[in-house]
């Protein structure tokens, strides 16, 4: 009976780590057996390094990975003789007596699996050390599912890579200005004069003018209270990394309304986030969320900031001051913006309900509300900034604008 191929071997011990609760899809495998094909292994430790590289993304699975790895492989001979040939899948726990010479081969020679001499002896096999190289997957996926309050400073700062690979799409907007083509509803009579020079002063074609599509503004206010400080920081990063070239205005609040949109512009994403907890005296405060909002309406909304802007409030709508507040300036804001979402975090929960005052006031006033707690939850998020139905399963529609 023919041996299987890398690419069955690969296949099959997905499964094993599947069943066992171990995340191991099909890209995982092919991975997996990619890397048998490029490095060919030539110790059975290196095919376990293999595997932890290529398939496991979380360190809490490396035990369940050492354990059925053990069960599957003990008793291989070594792979280096079999870089053109194939490896057996199926688990052997007690392996056959024609192997057993097998084994003793690999054990005199030195070239068999690092705990094969245990068996011998009687003793348990010990734990594997961890990987000396560092495992191939990326940070976007051993912390993308991951609330952003569980994430060190270190982890948060390895999910910049990701974040700069998303886009911020606003929608477009009409201009003032117009702009000459083929169509539109008004004739353009300097391009069309321009163009009959070509032909003996005979307009043969007529330019027309229609107005230039522009993108709408971001406007960004974000809640830096202390329960909002760990997602403050990584949707401030949110900022700074994929909204590069969009016309944002950043505002952080707490007990006071701060505005950081030169803080966060031209430096490294670091230095942004440390300039913005200099810049914002209330970082982890307490939150007034009503009197911030009526400052922004006031100082900047009004001006012109907010007029026909996305509008994103990051907040969990836990408020000090007077619920009716918050409901008065979201009122007067919905009038100005052209969208609002807010992003709460504790909508992540099943069956959340907004029965914080803050929360419960602003609601009617939100076009759309994500919780944007993970890096997987950004996605609803952008799709709720461009106008798009995000297709999170934990979206939390309010309904409607009460305007």
């Amino acid at each position: 009976m023919a041996e299987p191929d890398l690419a069955t071997l690969a296949a099959r011990f997905g499964a094993v780590l599947r069943a066992e609760g171990v995340p191991v899809g099909p890209e995982r495998c092919q991975r997996f057996a990619r890397a048998l094909a490029v490095t060919g292994c030539a110790t059975t430790r290196e095919l376990y390094w293999c595997a932890q590289a290529t398939l496991v993304a979380d360190e809490r699975d490396l035990p369940a990975l050492r354990r059925l790895f053990r069960l599957v492989f003990e008793g291989v001979a070594d792979p280096a003789e079999g870089r053109g040939q194939n490896l057996p899948t199926q688990p052997s726990p007690d392996p056959p007596p024609g192997r057993a010479r097998t084994q003793a081969g690999a054990r005199q020679s030195g070239t068999g699996p690092p705990w094969s001499a245990d068996r011998a002896t009687g003793q348990e096999p010990p734990d594997l050390p961890e990987a000396p190289v560092p495992v191939l997957a990326a940070a976007a996926e051993r912390l993308g599912s991951r609330d952003f309050a569980e994430l060190t400073g270190d982890e948060l700062a390895a999910l910049m890579a990701a974040m700069r690979r998303l886009r911020v799409a606003l929608p477009l907007r009409r201009s003032r200005r117009q702009i000459s083509g083929r169509r539109g509803p008004a004739v353009d009579l300097r391009a069309t004069l321009r163009q009959a020079g070509r032909s003996a002063g005979h307009p043969v074609r007529l330019r027309r003018r229609r107005p230039r599509q522009r993108t709408r503004r971001l406007v960004v206010l974000c809640d830096i209270s202390g329960s909002m400080a760990p997602y403050a920081r990584a949707l401030l990063q949110l900022v700074y990394c994929a909204a590069g070239g969009v016309d944002a205005e950043v505002f952080t609040f707490a007990t006071r309304l701060t505005r950081l949109t030169r803080t966060l512009a031209r430096v490294s994403p670091a230095v942004a986030l440390e300039r913005a907890g200099r810049a914002a005296p209330d970082w982890s405060g307490g939150t007034r969320i009503g009197e911030s909002l009526k400052a922004f309406n006031q100082r900047f909304g009004a001006r012109g900031t907010a007029r026909q802007a996305v509008v994103l409030v990051v907040s969990d709508g836990w408020d000090t001051g007077d619920p009716a507040e918050v409901g008065r300036q979201m009122a007067r804001l919905s009038r100005l913006a052209y969208r609002i979402v807010w992003a709460n975090p504790r909508s992540a929960s099943p069956g959340y309900q907004p029965l914080a005052g803050g929360m419960a006031a602003a609601w009617p006033y939100c076009d759309a509300v994500v919780s944007a707690h993970s890096l997987t939850a950004l996605d609803d998020l952008l799709d709720a900034i461009a106008g798009h139905a995000p297709s999170g399963a934990r979206m939390a529609a309010p309904t409607g604008r009460g305007r």
